[in-house]
């Protein structure tokens, strides 16, 4: 099993990071795999609304200058997805949010991708140097909220404070719930395994 991870802060070891760490090193503990895509320091373009995904159905966006593509492809062939983004202005980090609009709209619009991402677990997290980390967890949510995608509940919102590249370090409570969101994820992956391949047909 593996996981994969999308970091949308612009700073590749930052806070976020940090925080979706935590959770990694928890899966890897439980022999699961654990990858970190950088996706926040990258120049990536909002959805166009051209509905050539609908049209195409070729699991893939028109816009072929980024790497969306590539990392929509990762997702599929993940048992679980978790996503990670800082926050701005009580909201998602751009690159991140033009991402998993394209990425998401690909996925509904072809029939096929959307079965397969039946029963995947997610999770996501969220870094705040003050307030609005709620907000941007609640908005990563979202994306899951039209799939079957399962969810390990944490103890509290998986938010970890930390203004400046370190600070997060320093939350003891930011910490023990990105911690038990590990912990979770993986008892939910193994659990979903063991439920899918005990499926008839």
């Amino acid at each position: 099993m593996k996981v994969i991870a999308f970091n949308g802060s612009p700073r590749k070891e930052g806070n976020t990071y940090y925080a979706m760490s935590l959770v990694g090193e928890e899966l890897l503990r439980e022999g699961i795999g654990f990858e970190v895509v950088q996706v926040g320091d990258q120049c990536v373009r909002g959805c166009m609304a051209c509905k050539r995904c609908i049209v195409n159905q070729n699991e893939r966006c028109v816009i072929c200058s980024d790497d969306v593509n590539d990392w929509i492809q990762r997702m599929k062939r993940a048992d679980g997805v978790l996503l990670g983004s800082p926050t701005y202005y009580g909201g998602v980090a751009g690159p991140m949010k033009c991402f998993l609009d394209r990425a998401f709209y690909v996925i509904g619009a072809n029939q096929s991708l959307t079965l397969l991402m039946w029963y995947k677990v997610w999770a996501a997290v969220a870094a705040m140097g003050r307030a609005g980390g709620v907000a941007v967890y609640d908005n990563l949510s979202r994306y899951f909220s039209g799939y079957k995608w399962v969810c390990p509940m944490p103890t509290g919102f998986p938010v970890i404070f930390g203004d400046e590249p370190g600070d997060a370090k320093k939350d003891a409570r930011g910490i023990q719930v990105m911690r038990i969101l590990g912990k979770s994820m993986a008892c939910l992956l193994k659990e979903v395994s063991a439920a899918v391949e005990g499926r008839p047909g």
